[in-house]
């Protein structure tokens, strides 16, 4: 691996880091300036709808690069895959915050686990579709 790379490596790496300490800092806001497990639960809320508007704009960018490369190619494999994978990651994220939800549940704090996992899960979904297209 040449530096070139090893720096482009490294940057990724960082951003994705420094992306995820984001998604994190948002649930710590919410934590920290609101008053009650309610007044939280909102505002975890405002930050799982910004994520999911956040992934859906990548997924749509994959998807339109995707097509492109299609119409280019003839081959649609690369396409379906990636459609394939996305709804396994909407699978996958919706089980493993539901058993978390389930550990923390009848207490209230259920919820805030749930959307807790299924901010930060979907900022990792974000930073892999964001490192793709580089």
């Amino acid at each position: 691996m040449n530096n070139k790379n090893v720096s482009k490596y490294i940057l990724a790496s960082l951003l994705l880091f420094s992306n995820v300490v984001l998604a994190k800092n948002n649930v710590a806001k919410c934590e920290t300036k609101m008053d009650t497990l309610s007044e939280v639960s909102r505002c975890l809320d405002g930050t799982k709808v910004k994520k999911d508007r956040e992934l859906q704009t990548w997924v749509n960018n994959q998807i339109f690069i995707l097509e492109e490369l299609a119409a280019h190619n003839g081959r649609r494999t690369s396409l379906d895959m990636f459609k394939r994978s996305q709804r396994n990651f909407i699978s996958y994220r919706e089980n493993n915050c539901r058993w978390q939800y389930l550990v923390v549940a009848p207490d209230e704090g259920a919820a805030i686990a749930y959307k807790k996992c299924y901010i930060t899960l979907t900022q990792y979904r974000i930073e892999e579709l964001t490192h793709l297209n580089k």
